[in-house]
């Protein structure tokens, strides 16, 4: 065993979802990095989930991109990608979306909803998100003048903001709005009490994967309708893409459907009030926004390697591998860490520096390979677009208490975010 290995540090967790309440865990990140780029990290009980045998963490940029690259080798097919195992008898389900298939059959579902996600109809959207903003800024301006000058901009701005986004996008009716950001809380804040409510037992008294087809049962019945509806009311919006397109299954479209909301809404809910909360800690970097000297389109990538909306995704090894000099057994765990790779040392310059000028800027805030965002673009266009309006809105951007974690160790979620209304 040679001296580095002897006098390396513990390898620390970066499971336990609670640790992320506190914050992003950038000084366990780097110990990883460092000395053991690819660790086994184990799975005990956790808020009431049960145990699991544990997984490789990746936290370099360069293997995360060699792992999110190479589905052949590290497959979302095999064990989907969450890094808790699903119930073996819901596995078959879960595999059945997009996100959780390979190449080829990954490229046809991809290719189908491709035809409904266009750059032209994100690009129409432009203007109902900026007045969209201007609507939500102004009004918590107005709220936060009659109270005590602050305000939440989580709950006054950014959740609505991302949701009805995301509705208009899809076609949902107003009246049925708060039922995609009731799912997204649902099943992407499952692992906080402040978000799921309540977990729901089976009969043996274990949590119930949100996943699972028991707890989708309502968005699926939900996705049918919108469907049926679209079909004879149509209108220039995704469903009505998806629900008349001849290729596309009706097991294929609710699969999409709830792709789309959960992972289309809390991409921007979750990015936008991390950048927001970077520039209120930089108000230098706040001032040269407004003032132009840092271009908003290099900004907006910046803050999204600062604060990228996804913390983690699992592959699964399909062949006996090695990276990193670590040897991964086939059916292995393979666990990437974004945030930890948006900050590597080996790629970024000074990475805990926040610069808005910063190019190239290869951050893996959307993935890579073939499962990269397929709504990248419009995540942007509405960052944007947000960050002009809120700049516009306000002076100066001052946070007027710690902003609430979300407790997830896959979202890297803001639950408040208190601010100055100035």
């Amino acid at each position: 065993m040679s001296l580095a290995r002897e006098t390396a540090p513990p390898v620390p967790d970066v499971f336990d979802p609670r640790r992320y309440a506190d914050g992003v865990p950038h000084a366990a990140y780097r110990t990883l990095r460092d000395h053991h780029p690819v660790a086994w990290q184990e799975e005990p009980e956790v808020l009431g989930w049960p145990a699991g045998p544990g997984f490789w963490a990746v936290t370099r940029h360069a293997d995360v991109v060699r792992v999110l690259k190479d589905s052949a080798v590290y497959s979302s097919h095999l064990g989907a990608t969450q890094i808790r195992d699903p119930d073996p008898d819901d596995l078959p389900f879960i595999r059945r979306m997009m996100l959780n298939q390979d190449p080829p059959g990954h490229g046809r579902l991809r290719r189908l909803v491709s035809r409904a996600f266009t750059p032209r109809r994100v690009d129409r959207f432009e203007s109902v998100a900026r007045e969209r903003a201007r609507t939500l800024l102004g009004r918590a301006v107005e709220e936060a003048r009659a109270g005590d000058g602050a305000c939440d901009l989580v709950a006054a701005v950014t959740d609505d903001y991302a949701l009805l986004n995301l509705a208009d996008l899809l076609g949902v009716p107003e009246r049925d709005r708060q039922l995609l950001l009731h799912w997204t809380q649902r099943v992407i804040g499952y692992q906080d009490p402040d978000e799921a409510g309540e977990p729901v037992l089976d009969a043996r008294g274990r949590p119930v994967n949100p996943r699972s087809p028991a707890r989708l049962r309502d968005m699926f019945g939900y996705a049918h309708e919108l469907a049926v509806h679209k079909k004879s009311h149509p209108g220039d919006d995704v469903m009505t893409t998806l629900a008349t397109d001849p290729e596309l299954a009706p097991a294929e479209l609710e699969m999409f459907f709830f792709l789309l909301t959960v992972a289309g809404n809390d991409t921007v809910r979750s990015a936008a009030p991390g950048g927001l909360l970077a520039l209120a800690e930089h108000p230098d970097a706040y001032d040269g926004l407004r003032t132009g000297r840092f271009p908003l389109g290099t900004a907006v990538d910046e803050l999204l390697r600062r604060h990228p909306p996804v913390l983690s995704f699992r592959r699964t090894a399909a062949v006996d591998t090695e990276l990193a000099g670590q040897r991964i057994h086939a059916g292995d765990k393979v666990v990437v860490f974004h945030a930890s790779a948006n900050h590597d040392e080996r790629v970024f310059t000074d990475p805990h520096r926040l610069d808005l000028a910063r190019t190239p800027n290869p951050h893996v805030s959307f993935g890579d390979g073939p499962h990269i965002c397929l709504g990248a673009h419009f995540a942007r266009l509405q960052l944007r677009v947000l960050y002009e309006e809120t700049l516009r809105a306000l002076p100066s951007l001052r946070t007027a208490g710690p902003p609430r974690r979300l407790v997830s160790n896959f979202i890297n979620g803001l639950k408040s975010l208190p601010v100055h209304m100035t």
